[in-house]
């Protein structure tokens, strides 16, 4: 079964690492050949900044050339893809898709044309806020936001980003920044890695009534791994995960549902470890009698709609 994972922080881990490791095989969750042993057709790689620790931006073009160096050493196996078309010649060619995003819309320091740099650079996806306020709004952690919605530059940004050609990303926003997207966006948008509240009571995941609007705007949110965010157990079970499934399902339809590892990025130890071992997923989704075709639109096929329709 092709996978399309919609958020992982490798380059985090990369950059953590230092130059002696790299993307076509180390001991984090995503590289190369974990990608080809899970069947991904592509990826999106997240640039992760902390805006507790220096300069955003400068982090971010420095995260920005990592990737690029990554991608540049291994172009036999994985290339830029900034769009629909971009995907299809990647995978024509035996391919793998790296679609450049952002996790932390302070990067922009308050400046539009940040964004435009960065579309210029290839980013095709911003997840507005992590765990701090910014320019643009306000996160969902520790519920003290939960009521503060986008800024006047937070607006700037959704609209400019619909109009680019951009996927915007609510996961970790405020509820009413939630809202407040879903207002503005004349184009779908996601939650890349987040989860059902009904299911697990943590505010970084979706409420029903969340899911009911990403759903009528095409979007979808991806299931997230951590364990935090899953159930009470203290890891990351392969049946909480269907859990969610099952409950988004119910409520948004099959349509929202996509896949959104968090995979380096979490401190969680994983049923599913890494990347190379989704089809474990696969497996227990066709035991609870989910059918081929929605098991398709889980593991890829609704991730490649919104690509096809918003870049």
């Amino acid at each position: 079964m092709k996978i399309i994972d919609f958020h992982c922080d490798t380059i985090l881990g990369l950059m953590e690492q230092g130059s002696e490791v790299n993307l076509r095989e180390n001991n984090l969750c995503v590289d190369i050949q974990k990608l080809h042993q899970g069947k991904a057709v592509a990826q999106f790689f997240a640039l992760f900044i902390d805006l507790a620790e220096g300069n955003p931006l400068q982090k971010a073009l420095q995260m920005a050339d990592r990737f690029y160096r990554e991608l540049e050493k291994n172009a036999d196996a994985i290339k830029l893809a900034v769009n629909y078309q971009d995907y299809q010649a990647n995978e024509a060619a035996g391919r793998i898709s790296a679609f450049l995003t952002i996790e932390e819309g302070g990067v922009f320091q308050g400046e539009i044309a940040n964004l435009r740099n960065f579309y210029r650079l290839g980013v095709r996806l911003v997840t507005l806020s992590w765990n701090y306020p910014n320019e643009l709004g306000f996160p969902n952690h520790e519920g003290k936001y939960s009521a503060k919605g986008l800024t006047v530059f937070g607006r700037e940004v959704v609209t400019e980003m619909n109009r680019l050609g951009m996927i915007i990303d609510v996961s970790h926003l405020s509820d009413q920044g939630f809202y407040d997207v879903a207002a503005l966006s004349t184009q779908p948008f996601v939650a890349s890695h987040s989860n059902a509240r009904s299911v697990k009571g943590h505010l970084r995941n979706l409420t029903d009534e969340m899911i009911k609007i990403l759903a009528e705007h095409g979007g979808i949110t991806g299931i997230n791994f951590s364990h935090n965010f899953l159930g009470d157990s203290d890891y990351s079970r392969i049946e909480d995960m269907v859990a969610h499934i099952k409950h988004i399902r119910q409520i948004g339809g099959i349509d929202v549902v996509a896949l959104g590892t968090d995979f380096d990025g979490i401190e969680s130890v994983v049923e599913i470890s890494h990347i190379g071992e989704m089809d474990k997923l696969v497996q227990r989704l066709y035991q609870e009698s989910f059918t081929e075709s929605e098991i398709e639109k889980i593991c890829y096929k609704n991730a490649l709609r919104v690509i096809k329709e918003v870049l």
